[in-house]
């Protein structure tokens, strides 16, 4: 399946400054199928070595971490000649070795000619772990993130589609109706899919939204083996308190993440780090309120205020219990817990691109699902699960804050009035940085 970040790694090959490479990123994202088709497309041959599986590995960097060394151990281990320039070394699952971390540092400085990529699902968690040091400064960085809608249409063969939505959002032209009703249903089936590749790959194959929710059910499983695993007991328990918890956060009509709804009594003091370990992991989206809108935005963030989003929207439908029936049927405006379905699916949208997550929200009850800065402006956005899109948050804050135009995200056509630029649900990829 094609993978936008994949011209981040090309480009990461053909920089002559690159360092080696570590990729951040939840489990199950797509991180070692990307890195291994990266080689193979790129390289001459690729030595993989999964570090949390092979102890031999693991264990001689205990012993060692001169690079030449390394590579010796390296092709006797997997029995394959590394040529510097031709051979890609993959060091998967670092977290699982500290050392294996800080040797990144000396490949840097004493044999910058071999290419190194190392990949780790918990790697903001171990980082953040006193036995680890991170090789600040001797690496280069990219974080992964699940499929986005567009790469879900490139997976489901619907590669024109994606180009005309794109040519749309340029142009604020209505879409013709017929494809603007298909993008819609594709747009319900993400909701319910979402962008792991592995359950992606299953409804693909199968044409089943159950299948697809067993897998999600497995990576589910996996998630909470890690709490289990990279956290001590009495964390674990809190991590998982506070990950079970986000359904009933978002569903609040005040849903800024409150301690008190994870555990009676609950306080930052008892769930902080538990938060910060989901937040590390990858596995939640922390959007972070703002008490202003002025530049840059992310001075006046409130850090005690923030709203907590899953990873993947196609978890939150499954750990949610929201029946695949709602979600595919027209009667959305009946159901509130489809609106916090939307804005998942925006916060990941927007945080793929390069966005960070911000909310706004004035001393009364005025807010703004989401507010991001672009060429030095400040962008309000609204998001809306229907087709009724009347929004006097929006309005307070584009005149307060002299707001060149607004973005409207709902089920309606693509269009520019008033200075609200309308971008329907299913074209939320098409708003970039650049």
């Amino acid at each position: 399946m094609k993978r936008k970040v994949l011209e981040q790694f090309i480009n990461w090959k053909n920089n002559p400054k690159r360092m080696p490479l570590v990729v951040n990123g939840a489990r199950q994202v797509g991180k070692t199928y990307i890195i291994k088709e990266f080689g193979k497309l790129h390289f001459s041959n690729v030595v993989y070595v999964n570090l949390e599986t092979n102890l031999a590995v693991n264990s001689y960097f205990e012993t060692d971490i001169t690079p030449l060394r390394i590579i010796q151990f390296l092709e006797t281990a997997t029995n394959t000649r590394i040529i510097a320039g031709e051979t890609l070394i993959v060091l998967d699952e670092i977290q699982s070795c500290a050392r294996a971390l800080t040797s990144l540092k000396t490949f840097c400085e004493e044999t910058p000619e071999f290419y190194i990529v190392a990949a780790g699902s918990l790697l903001g968690v171990a980082v953040n772990r006193e036995s680890f040091s991170f090789p600040v400064g001797k690496v280069d960085e990219i974080s992964m993130f699940p499929m986005d809608f567009e790469e879900f249409l490139w997976a489901t063969d619907k590669v024109k589609l994606g180009e005309d939505i794109r040519n749309h959002f340029d142009t604020n032209e209505a879409f013709p109706e017929i494809l603007h009703t298909q993008a819609l249903e594709l747009y319900k089936q993400y909701l319910i899919v979402g962008g792991m590749p592995a359950v992606v790959r299953e409804f693909i194959e199968t044409k089943s939204l159950i299948t697809a929710t067993e897998i999600q059910g497995r990576i589910l499983n996996e998630y909470i083996a890690d709490m289990a695993k990279y956290a001590t007991a009495t964390t674990s328990v809190k991590i998982r308190a506070c990950y079970n918890s986000i359904p009933a956060q978002l569903a609040k009509e005040n849903k800024k993440f409150q301690y008190k709804t994870v555990q009676k009594g609950g306080t930052a003091t008892i769930f902080g780090e538990a938060i910060e370990w989901l937040n590390f992991a990858g596995v939640v989206l922390k959007c972070q309120k703002i008490n202003h809108g002025f530049l840059p935005i992310a001075v006046y963030a409130d850090l005690s205020d923030f709203k907590l989003y899953m990873g993947d929207v196609g978890m939150l439908t499954m750990k949610s219990g929201m029946p695949h029936q709602l979600i595919m049927s027209d009667i959305e405006e009946d159901n509130g817990f489809l609106g916090v379905l939307s804005e998942n699916y925006v916060a990941q949208a927007l945080i793929s691109n390069g966005f960070p997550l911000f909310y706004w929200k004035n001393d009364n009850t005025a807010e703004l699902d989401f507010v991001f800065q672009i060429e030095g402006k400040v962008i309000p956005v609204e998001v809306k699960k229907g087709n009724r899109t009347k929004s006097i948050s929006m309005n307070m804050f584009v005149e307060k804050y002299n707001c060149p135009y607004s973005i409207r995200i709902s089920k309606k056509n693509f269009g520019y009035e008033n200075n609200i630029k309308s971008v329907p649900l299913y074209a939320v990829f098409c708003i970039a940085v650049n």
